[in-house]
């Protein structure tokens, strides 16, 4: 019971068992950062996530630190009666369950969602895997990298020896994937609260990849329709541009440029921003010459116009011009790299990190701000077992049947 005037986490009370491997787990960190109790129920060996990329920390990888912060950890070997009977024991105390693995492991198990409702008839069941639980590819192995490429979203580079390579991209589906599942079963829980009913869902980091590229997939549906149904944009005179930032490339007063120390962005693409710029650098001619349209206007190809602004752009270094976009109101950002990113004021301020000492690496927070309230105090991500005593004792158990399970090997054998 909260005796203080501190109000609780926001998921505090929120109960959810997980099964997972590797990065597919993230979805459940959503919920441990606000206050819920994740349960993460590992096979006696361990999830090799620990040992899984790079970098290592202290002989742990930060993709298990990050993944599984806040988080308690459980064994069991559920292919032994016992173990299996803990962990319905687990499912009959919880809001949900995450299967965080290729679709179906939990149903070879005989856990199916019918036998997870006759455990718990309110339970919300969530399955994250790569291709999702049905389709062509549903049981194809894969790697987070696959789903961005099977939307369309990495282009192959080719280096100078005629290697195809892995260009540098932030990856999208085991990122956003997890996201969308943790959005859905939050939405699950709410429900299942409200009425008693519980439900079964599962989300394809794939298809979270190709949503996220929604707008260049759906651009080229449209551009499958009859040129006299769909076109560009009046200040393109309606000729089609490609989808997405590949339209982009040709673009004048949106585009990239480099400062006298680094590159910005200029998104002048509104005819007001476009006067704004003109008027504050002294070259009003540049706007009579060129005025534009009232919107979406990029000066697309006129290359004349971009040597001007190329030369104008590199007098300033990128913080100058940061400062010129507020004092002008004109839109300009920084272009940074991973390295230069955390170094930026707006980063410092919106992140500030959890620290070695409270997660075993520099990690950034759940990007949320809660008026007037702080997110839980972050715990290390667990080790294998740690919390097997305490979640069986949350369970009701005693002294002595926790000491029979593990003289059973419900919790696997010892080493």
């Amino acid at each position: 019971m909260n005796t203080t005037n501190t109000p609780p986490p926001l998921l505090d009370g929120v109960n959810i068992v997980e099964l997972s491997m590797l990065g597919p787990g993230l979805l459940t960190t959503f919920f441990s950062d606000l206050g819920a109790d994740v349960i993460k129920v590992e096979p006696p060996a361990g999830d090799y996530i620990r040992k899984m990329t790079w970098p290592i920390i202290n002989d742990v990888s930060l993709l298990h630190l990050h993944c599984h912060r806040n988080k308690r950890s459980i064994t069991l070997d559920l292919k032994n009666p016992e173990g299996l009977a803990v962990f319905e024991d687990l499912i009959r105390n919880a809001d949900a369950v995450v299967e965080a693995m290729r679709p179906g492991a939990m149903a070879r198990m005989g856990l199916t969602f019918e036998r997870l409702q006759e455990l718990n008839p309110k339970i919300v069941f969530c399955g994250i895997s790569g291709y999702g639980a049905t389709g062509p590819y549903r049981d194809m192995p894969s790697h987070g990298i696959a789903y961005d490429t099977w939307a369309g979203l990495i282009p192959p580079e080719v280096d100078d020896e005629g290697f195809t390579r892995i260009p540098s991209f932030p990856n999208i589906g085991i990122n956003v994937g997890p996201m969308m599942g943790a959005f859905g079963l939050l939405a699950g829980i709410t429900r299942a609260r409200a009425t008693g009913i519980g439900c079964e869902m599962e989300v394809a980091q794939s298809d979270a990849a190709a949503y996220m590229n929604w707008y260049v997939l759906e651009t080229n549906l449209a551009y499958r329709r009859p040129e006299d149904e769909v076109t560009g944009n009046a200040s393109d005179d309606y000729l089609r541009r490609p989808p997405g930032l590949a339209g982009m490339y040709e673009g004048v007063r949106y585009q990239i440029y480099a400062s006298n120390d680094g590159h910005v962005l200029f998104m002048a693409s509104e005819q007001a921003f476009w006067k704004n710029f003109c008027e504050a650098v002294d070259r009003a001619d540049l706007f009579e010459a060129y005025p534009g349209s009232t919107y979406a206007d990029h000066a697309r190809g006129n290359i004349e116009l971009q040597r001007e602004l190329r030369d104008i752009f590199a007098t300033k270094s990128t913080e100058e011009w940061l400062q010129f976009s507020i004092d002008v109101n004109t839109p300009i950002a920084p272009v940074y790299d991973g390295q230069q990113a955390l170094d930026d004021p707006q980063f410092q301020h919106r992140f500030p990190l959890y620290t070695v000492e409270q997660v075993g690496a520099e990690q950034m927070p759940l990007p949320l701000k809660i008026t007037g309230e702080e997110l839980p105090v972050p715990t290390m991500a667990p080790t294998v077992g740690q919390h097997n005593d305490e979640v069986l004792a949350s369970l009701g158990y005693d002294e002595e049947k926790i000491a029979a399970l593990k003289a059973a090997n419900a919790l696997g054998k010892p080493e």
